[in-house]
């Protein structure tokens, strides 16, 4: 008898005896209580109960073991079988299982009582059952020989093998093949002019500390404390090592030729990135990071196994959809499934910018697995949004996935709504601009934010406030810096003549966020910042006055040099590396400061994994080539992750009419 599956402790304070519970040890004891002796009399004397009551069952089965003369048959279902297997006849006694279907096939074709070799099979039947108790007896004794700290660790082997196995188990199944998409871009990008090189080159070498300071001291943990000089991790992620910055970072480091570091992320992602744990994550930074990033690093290498790592998550976030609504919840547990939402959501809602930011990723999901599941929980969100009122045409940030219904109504650009717009652009443009329906949705969302929230300030500068209880707050968010890039991006396929009109408005906004960069101490942009009161873009609260390695101005400069060539934009991207250069590189990595307006700033002490997605490999592409990732074949999803534009002839998305 085996006693691993139950831990000494557990086991004393379930048994009985006399009427009364043995006392239990509290959780963090280590030792038995002062009455030593008795207690170890009362163990001995219950593991022999436990022994008599085996040895019981034991013989009792033996003997109540069917008698083959007064049976016509041994059945064990295996007479029903209308080919049964053949029995292989091998030297020595038989196994139990191999006398158990030599019995049946002597019990089909002799209608009396067993004779010969029916006979002596099931005396080998019994002489084997009888074996199997003597050895079971033995095993009990020595573990009533062993002591308790050999009864542990014994246990705690079984436990870790038991873990392992379901590991094992836990690799995904085979993914169908499906063609490639055609790549075009995924290296080189050499921009020519030297100048232009040396500052890339920079760029590159920042990327290069970033990442070597995370390899020495924070490998596998999801961030870096660049100070610190150890691990970093946040509720995001459950605060399990997941690698974050490692996955994160991969199409970086591919596009940037460092393939030797991104070797070694493949090598660590093989052998330790496992979704089998017990942590609640964020869905919506899951996706956008692990599935995003995993799914770029696919594209560009063609190695599986980032395909197979991809699809695994993917799975583990889909019970995170079982609400009456289908919204998903903003986190689930990766083991257990169960779903909730954050506890500052307004009346438990879901988040805009949360559940609308799964599009691009579910999409290839489907793609490249085949199952319609991913697709259809999008597609349904979508189909959700379009059957709501909006006030004003505008989508509240909040929405309840229990009843469906909008919770505060608070509208942004920025945090908690951003990334719901830039999905509805980026999926038309996925779909090689054959999905119309977001197409359109996207044009109504920004007719709507530009009638109601897009402002002139006193100064000049256009900003995009935010829509609080039917009052607009004249406050831009750093956030919201990113959408002068997806006005640009966007511009061509405006309906009627608006396409010029669009562009400028991207370049208004990238001058607004230059400027709250522009009037800080440190040339580097604050997290919030105002247009009121005489103020413009500088922020007033010294909570709104960090910068945490933030890419989306950058992000602006580089969607506007794309499709304008103006050099104020390479020369704005410059001015924001050099001050990240200057202010927030330490001897461990990059830090965020806490104050952009003081010249001595104090640091956050955090390398944020997105700085290394998304901050630097913006800054790079700045200072390349458009022959590098070119946006006729690329989009990026919101975490500057590459996925490349579906464009082939004879792939349709389940329940879609258009062909892809």
């Amino acid at each position: 008898v085996s006693l691993s599956g139950l831990a000494p402790k557990r086991l004393f304070s379930l048994l009985p005896l006399s009427g009364r519970r043995i006392p239990t040890l509290s959780p963090g004891a280590s030792s038995f209580p002062h009455h030593r002796a008795t207690l170890r009399l009362s163990e001995k004397f219950i593991l022999l109960l436990i022994l008599s009551a085996f040895i019981t069952l034991c013989f009792g089965a033996f003997f109540f073991l069917p008698d083959s003369s007064k049976h016509k048959r041994f059945d064990l279902g295996l007479e029903d079988m209308p080919n049964p297997p053949p029995v292989q006849v091998k030297s020595g006694p038989p196994t139990c299982r191999e006398a158990c279907v030599r019995l049946a096939r002597l019990g089909r074709t002799e209608p009396g009582a067993p004779t010969g070799e029916g006979l002596r099979l099931e005396e080998s039947l019994r002489d084997k059952i009888r074996a199997d108790h003597e050895r079971a007896l033995q095993e009990a004794k020595q573990k009533l020989r062993k002591s308790k700290k050999a009864l542990l660790h014994e246990i705690q082997t079984e436990k870790a093998r038991v873990a392992q196995e379901l590991k094992k188990k836990d690799v995904p199944r085979s993914l169908p093949p499906v063609p490639m998409p055609k790549l075009v871009g995924v290296n080189d990008g050499d921009p020519g002019e030297p100048d232009v090189k040396e500052k890339r080159d920079k760029i590159r070498e920042m990327m290069k500390h970033a990442w070597d300071s995370y390899r020495q001291y924070g490998w596998g943990h999801n961030e870096l404390k660049p100070i610190a000089k150890k691990g970093h991790s946040t509720n995001i992620f459950g605060n399990s090592q997941m690698g974050a910055t490692i996955v994160d970072a991969l199409d970086t480091l591919y596009i940037m030729g460092l393939h030797d570091e991104f070797k070694d992320g493949q090598e660590w992602i093989e052998q330790n990135l496992d979704f089998s744990v017990n942590a609640e994550v964020s869905v919506f930074e899951v996706n956008i990071r692990f599935i995003g990033g995993l799914l770029a690093a696919y594209y560009l290498s063609g190695q599986e196994v980032f395909k197979a790592k991809a699809v695994q998550l993917a799975e583990k976030l889909l019970p995170a959809f079982n609400t009456p609504t289908g919204i998903p919840w903003a986190m689930v547990n990766l083991k257990s499934g169960v779903g909730r939402n954050w506890g500052w959501a307004s009346a438990g809602s879901s988040i805009l910018a949360e559940f609308g930011t799964l599009h691009m990723e579910f999409v290839h999901l489907t793609y490249l697995t085949g199952n319609p599941a991913y697709y259809q929980k999008v597609m349904h969100i979508r189909k959700l949004l379009a059957k709501m009122d909006r006030p004003n045409g505008l989508y509240p940030n909040y929405l309840n996935p229990r009843t469906g219904r909008w919770g505060q109504h608070h509208t942004s650009v920025g945090g908690l709504g951003d990334s719901f717009y830039e999905y509805l652009l980026k999926a038309w443009l996925m779909s090689d601009r054959t999905d119309a329906e977001a197409r359109k949705t996207y044009d109504d969302a920004i007719e709507a934010i530009e009638r109601h929230l897009i402002r002139k300030s006193n100064g000049g500068l256009t900003f995009i406030g935010e829509w609080k209880n039917g009052h607009l707050e004249r406050k831009m968010g750093h956030l919201t810096c990113f959408a002068g890039g997806m006005f640009a991006l966007g511009a061509d396929g405006s309906p009627g003549d608006k396409a010029g009109h669009y562009l400028q408005l991207g370049a208004e906004i990238a001058h607004t966020c230059h400027e709250s960069y522009d009037r800080t101490v440190l040339k580097l942009g604050p997290e919030a910042f105002k247009f009121d009161s005489g103020l413009e873009a500088v922020a007033v609260r010294q909570n709104e006055k960090y910068y945490i390695l933030r890419p989306e101005v950058i992000e602006t400069y580089w969607y506007m040099w794309r499709f304008t060539h103006d050099p104020k934009y390479r020369q704005w991207g410059w001015e924001a590396a050099q001050a990240i250069d200057k202010y927030c590189r330490v001897g461990g990595g990059f830090s965020g400061v806490k104050d952009v307006y003081s010249s001595n700033p104090t640091y956050d002490d955090v390398q944020q994994s997105f700085f290394l997605a998304e901050t630097l490999k913006y800054l790079y592409l700045l200072f390349s080539s458009d022959e590098l990732l070119p946006l006729e074949s690329w989009v990026f999803n919101t975490e500057a992750h590459p996925l490349p534009v579906l464009r082939l002839a004879n792939a349709t998305m389940p329940g879609s009419q258009a062909k892809r």
